[in-house]
């Protein structure tokens, strides 16, 4: 009489190849975890610099009040901007939306924006403040202190 079944060889490279696939499995989950969260990061990253981008889209280069006298802060509060260049050198943590309203579900965020007047031809050199029709704004978001997203875009002042 002849036995049917698997040998015990048989079955140890069946458990074998079972526990493999399972910590292929893992190994996989846990990559796409951390992909996700980079990919969560970058997007709310993204959103903090939009904010910025609409706070300031409608606002003059320059000050309406002391014109090219002063680059920065002429006024005491966020709230007081009035033109581009008052929000040079701010920082903003918690973040801010475009309604200069603090984000407390994003305190971890901060964002760091930079204005600054650049070469008419060539928007890659920085050139002395209110000496050229252009500037760029650069806003930099970071969480707990580590950058995730840059962002620039140009403005001419034709509002002068």
């Amino acid at each position: 009489m002849k036995k049917t079944g698997f040998t015990l060889v048989e079955v140890l490279v069946a458990v074998i190849l079972v526990g493999l696939a399972i910590a292929c499995l893992l190994a996989a989950n846990t990559s796409f975890t951390n992909t996700n969260a980079a990919g969560l990061d970058l997007s709310t990253a993204e959103f903090l610099s939009e904010q910025i981008k609409e706070l300031t889209a409608l606002l003059p280069v320059v000050d309406p009040n002391t014109g090219t006298d002063l680059f920065g802060p002429e006024e005491a509060t966020l709230a007081d901007y009035d033109d581009l260049d008052d929000f040079d050198e701010a920082s903003f943590s918690p973040p801010i939306n475009a309604d200069r309203q603090p984000l407390s579900n994003f305190a971890a965020f901060t964002q760091q924006v930079t204005v600054e007047n650049v070469n008419a031809a060539d928007f890659e050199q920085v050139v002395g403040d209110h000496t050229s029709d252009f500037v760029k704004v650069t806003v930099k978001v970071s969480l707990n202190a580590r950058e995730i997203s840059s962002t620039s875009w140009l403005r001419a002042s034709l509002d002068e």
